[in-house]
């Protein structure tokens, strides 16, 4: 086999697996829709990421300023209480970034 064909049979083989792995879910879409572990983890999965993402980037940012995680824990609360309240998600997040960001800039 000459280099160029090698080199063309493995971009064809690339190009197809990484088809088969994203077409995969459509196939077996109707499987994962009725299995209860696909349930569970699509209840449980979106809160659990979201809290990872908040943790990580909390500790990240009291990390990189000498005030402390104080304008992070006030922004997170400020968001938890508006959202019990209003139930309003647009409403608790830009009025926590809001907050947020005017402490780090102004404090």
């Amino acid at each position: 086999m000459t280099d160029s064909v090698y080199v063309i049979a493995v971009i064809v083989a690339m190009g197809l697996v990484t088809f088969a792995i994203r077409a995969l879910p459509f196939f077996g879409a109707h499987w994962l829709q009725q299995h209860p572990i696909v349930t569970r983890l699509g209840r449980f999965s979106p809160l659990a990421i979201m809290t990872l993402l908040l943790v990580h980037s909390m500790v990240g940012s009291a990390q990189e300023h000498a005030a402390g995680p104080w304008p992070e824990v006030l922004a997170i609360v400020v968001v938890i209480l508006l959202q019990w309240w209003h139930r309003n998600p647009l409403l608790s997040i830009l009025t926590g970034t809001a907050l947020y960001v005017l402490m780090r800039n102004f404090l």
